[in-house]
């Protein structure tokens, strides 16, 4: 186990466990993290069982997973982190843009894909937003995703409709009305339009809604 942590953090500080395969790119990330305001780097982990350890031991709020690691790779990881501690927000940060690595790390639950050419300031705002519950994505995965291939399936019509207007931060109640549908055929749609884009929350529809010009 390789636990780092800064100690004495606020209470408002966003506690953050870095989990990568490589020491010079762990140690950097948490280095250039820890001296940014309002972050507290708690921990860090060489693969993902480990980062599934260290998680346990630490409770971060938020965790940049790399995604291709030696033995459990960052979505298996993921996956597991969100089954134990499902509170924890779980960001890819990673040099792969691959549309393919982005939909399965997406359905493994992480809230956001970043690469790790960011700036430390941007970094670290990415992770204050994901500790918010925003959903965060590179330019360059979000142009991936909206050329197509192995990626999110296409929606209906009537799918991009409903899709639209949880962009407009309407109600299930307020899209039935809109589109004479019944509240139970709202959840249905929603539920595909969030299946077909590897997305799990209305959060990240309103971004993808916006990133890809539906809005």
């Amino acid at each position: 186990m390789t636990g780092a942590g800064t100690g004495g953090a606020e209470a408002a500080d966003v506690r953050v466990l870095v989990v990568d395969d490589q020491d010079l790119v762990r140690e950097g990330i948490a280095a250039l993290l820890g001296i940014q305001p309002g972050i507290a780097v708690v921990g860090s982990a060489r693969d993902g069982a480990e980062a599934a350890e260290e998680a346990e031991r630490c409770r971060p709020d938020v965790v940049l997973m790399d995604i291709r690691m030696p033995g459990t790779d960052g979505v298996a990881a993921t996956a597991l982190l969100r089954r134990r501690l499902p509170a924890c927000r779980i960001v890819m940060l990673t040099t792969f843009d691959d549309d393919e690595y982005v939909g399965r790390a997406l359905k493994a639950g992480a809230v956001g894909y970043l690469l790790k050419n960011l700036p430390a300031a941007r970094l670290a705002e990415a992770v204050r937003l994901a500790h918010a519950g925003v959903a965060q994505f590179d330019q360059a995965v979000l142009a991936a995703l909206a050329a197509g291939g192995p990626g999110p399936d296409p929606l209906t019509p009537r799918e991009t409709e409903v899709l639209r207007l949880i962009s407009a931060g309407a109600t299930n109640k307020e899209i039935a009305a809109r589109l004479y549908l019944s509240e139970g055929t709202v959840k249905n749609h929603i539920s595909r339009v969030l299946s077909r884009l590897g997305l799990r929350d209305r959060t990240q529809a309103a971004l993808y809604a916006r990133d890809n010009g539906l809005i």
